[in-house]
């Protein structure tokens, strides 16, 4: 069998946000109708070590990502994904960060169409580390706008973001401020994208209309928003709920403090195609699941053996 291995440079220029966010909505409906096989993860010293994988059957494509998490590490995110299927003779395979960031920023695209209104055009963002220029980039694909403000606790790493993202979204003016120094109120979506302990911000400094996307904790004693934040939502929407009551610490928390419960929460599946129009303050949780590297694989995979 071949190999077809593919840098970042060249995944980035196959993988469009739109078409991207396109093919991972249909990726949720497809497993709401039954059409994946998702093994539960491995997880290895205490999640430092990963191994995902997943098959789509009406395709019979099968897609396994391995990857080691190092904070402190750049890039934090290291490893390989895999695809290959019955129909092809070639097996793909592609950066596990560049896989990673991707789908993550295309989850975080999907998530901010649903459940964000429709006028929002400012970004407060948390982190300038792997995943915050494409989560810019796909709130951006989705939402275009008017303003982003990274808040970071190193402003050097995230004037190097702004310094790529600039020549992307020229029309978007691009603020950086320090966590003492935060003022989220006029945010009408807000991403985190850290691996922090503590909350990073209460409930009572957000807008009472405002979206909010975490997407960097994976670990129980990680915490990027508060209980707080969940007593004041309207709508928690999860990607998947069983991964997230064993390793989103927000959540395993919040329902500790009684203030949701497991069925108050809602899967991404039941609303990819429908979502009600938001109201108030919504929350999107995200620990990462095997279908979003799919969804990336397969649409990067066949445009690649297509050229």
């Amino acid at each position: 069998m071949a190999l077809l291995p593919l840098d970042d440079t060249r995944t980035r220029s196959i993988l469009d946000p739109v078409q991207l966010i396109a093919a991972l909505r249909q990726a949720f409906i497809d497993l709401r109708n039954g059409d994946f096989e998702l093994p539960q993860r491995v997880a290895l010293a205490n999640s430092r070590y990963l191994v995902m994988p997943t098959r789509h059957r009406p395709s019979e494509s099968l897609v396994v990502k391995t990857l080691s998490l190092v904070p402190g590490r750049r890039p934090m995110i290291g490893g390989l994904v895999s695809w290959s299927t019955a129909a092809h003779d070639t097996s793909v395979v592609a950066p596990a960060e560049t896989i990673t960031t991707l789908r993550t920023g295309a989850i975080t695209g999907l998530a901010t169409d649903l459940l964000a209104d429709r006028s929002a055009s400012s970004l407060a963002i948390f982190g300038a580390g792997a995943l915050a220029a494409d989560q810019v980039r796909f709130v951006h694909a989705v939402r275009p706008l008017r303003s982003v403000t990274f808040v970071a606790r190193t402003p050097a790493r995230a004037a190097d973001v702004v310094a790529r993202l600039r020549p992307e979204l020229p029309d978007t003016e691009f603020m950086i401020t320090r966590p003492a120094d935060r003022e989220l109120s006029g945010a009408d979506i807000v991403c985190c994208a850290t691996t922090s302990e503590e909350p990073l911000f209460a409930a009572d400094e957000l807008a009472t209309a405002v979206h909010v996307n975490a997407v960097g904790s994976f670990r129980p004693a990680m915490h990027e928003f508060g209980a707080d934040l969940i007593d004041s939502a309207t709508a928690v929407v999860v990607d998947d709920l069983t991964a997230c009551m064993v390793e989103s610490g927000e959540l395993i928390d919040g329902v500790r403090a009684g203030v949701i419960t497991p069925d108050r929460m809602i899967e991404l599946v039941t609303i990819a195609d429908s979502a009600p129009a938001p109201t108030g303050r919504t929350i999107f949780k995200s620990v990462g699941i095997a279908i979003q590297d799919w969804a990336a694989m397969d649409l990067l995979a066949r445009a690649a053996l297509s050229a």
